[in-house]
């Protein structure tokens, strides 16, 4: 599951949209989290758990005090899912390798993917929506992250053409952006399992975990107030100590209890792992949070992708890896 939370601004001296997002586990067993989720923050958009977004203006560019241009998109996101469950490291694929995202190898849902962009500026984030029992005959949502990245439709469009399939699949929140230094910028959300047609975002801060839209979950409102801590006084932060506090927020682990919305929709599904579940890091002993991603996009349409993943299946190592790109449009 994941947990977001999303923000932007789109007038010329704001930020675009930021995402954080925290994943919980994605599965029926479990004492270690089982559902898939993700938490975004971001300063204007998110989920696949958390995601926070913000109208501060943000600095982005190296770590010296010289000019550099504003951050306008900011993306705090967790990956929880089972450690064995096989899949790949962030990278460049597609037509051109112009889409990075890390992809789903389990057997009959290879390619799918939990959050990606692209150089053409399209980026979707996605999170499960926290269901006592999921139909195992229904289709993969990481194909609908995966098919919006390789579309030319835009935003909206895809996401109507999703919302007339909802059905189709498990419950899901799905965040779709088209990102334009030149257009500007648009943010679309859809869920299945509220409203039946997708909305546009207007500028603005959202929270998104594994509930529908602003559900206020006690660790996403939790996970806003690290995020917005790290934002209000990120103007004065070099990049690098940006990126590193914003991935102490996606490493949170201190359970936001009692929570009896969480209780009401998960119910007995939720409950062996409520104490790690409710957290915006969860750390279960098969299960958990595995990656961490921010996402930062400067004015000048700078993308730097950070993620920070799990090795071989051990919490205690991890790898990081940072890729830079231009957007296209």
């Amino acid at each position: 599951m994941h947990t977001a939370v999303l923000a932007w601004d789109t007038s010329a001296s704001a930020p675009r949209p930021g995402v954080l997002v925290f994943p919980p586990p994605n599965s029926k067993s479990c004492a270690s989290c089982c559902m898939r989720s993700h938490t975004l923050h971001h300063c204007h958009l998110g989920e696949r758990g958390d995601l926070l977004t913000s109208s501060s203006c943000l600095p982005g560019g190296s770590s010296t005090p010289t000019f550099r241009p504003m951050v306008a998109l900011i993306l705090a996101a967790n990956r929880d899912e089972f450690y064995h469950r096989p899949s790949k490291l962030a990278g460049f694929w597609g037509n051109n390798s112009e889409i990075l995202s890390g992809l789903d190898m389990e057997e009959g849902k290879e390619g799918g993917t939990w959050l990606g962009i692209s150089t053409r500026g399209k980026l979707a984030a996605l999170t499960n929506y926290l269901q006592p029992r999921l139909d195992p005959d229904a289709r993969g949502r990481g194909e609908l992250v995966a098919h919006f990245l390789t579309t030319d439709m835009d935003s909206l469009t895809y996401l109507k053409k999703v919302s007339a399939e909802g059905h189709l699949y498990n419950g899901f929140n799905l965040i779709a952006a088209d990102l334009s230094t030149e257009k500007g910028d648009v943010v679309c959300y859809y869920g299945n399992r509220g409203d039946p047609e997708p909305v546009v975002l207007a500028p603005g801060t959202y929270g998104l975990s594994n509930a529908l839209l602003e559900t206020p979950w006690r660790k996403l409102c939790f996970g806003k107030q690290l995020f917005l801590a790290v934002v209000e006084q990120s103007q004065a932060l070099p990049k690098d100590d940006l990126i590193a506090q914003l991935l102490d927020v996606l490493n949170n682990d201190e359970a936001q209890l009692p929570d009896p919305a969480i209780e009401d929709q998960g119910r007995e599904y939720v409950q062996p792992i409520l104490s790690k579940y409710a957290a915006v890091c969860v750390r279960c002993p098969d299960y958990g949070t595995r990656t961490n991603t921010v996402i930062l996009v400067d004015a000048d349409g700078h993308v730097t992708f950070t993620e920070r993943s799990m090795l071989d299946k051990d919490p205690s190592r991890w790898e990081t890896t940072t890729h830079e790109f231009r957007l296209q449009s």
